[in-house]
């Protein structure tokens, strides 16, 4: 996948989608495309990269706890109009 380094706005060439996804890792593996050789592979914070159009990458890829304020906890029950229900994520 193709991304954009938002210091350098240098082209970063990513392999392992699977790494870019997973919210628990902060760095990716990635080359940057630049010249008729191939560079060497480096590692890249994700809060650097951006996609080519300049967003900037889905939250739920690189905060682990994204839907911590969706999550609603009440002490724990059987059934929805008991007063100690619990309804999680």
């Amino acid at each position: 996948m193709l991304l954009r380094d938002s210091e350098g706005n240098h082209l970063i060439d990513v392999a392992d989608i699977v790494t870019l996804a997973n919210p628990y890792e902060l760095t990716v593996v990635g080359r940057y495309l630049w010249g008729e050789e191939v560079q060497d592979p480096e590692v890249f914070d994700k809060s650097r990269l951006r996609f080519l159009s300049g967003e900037s990458l889905p939250r739920c890829w690189h905060d682990s706890r994204y839907r911590d304020r969706e999550v609603r906890r009440v002490k724990c029950g059987t059934k929805a109009d008991d007063s100690d229900y619990y309804q999680g994520a």
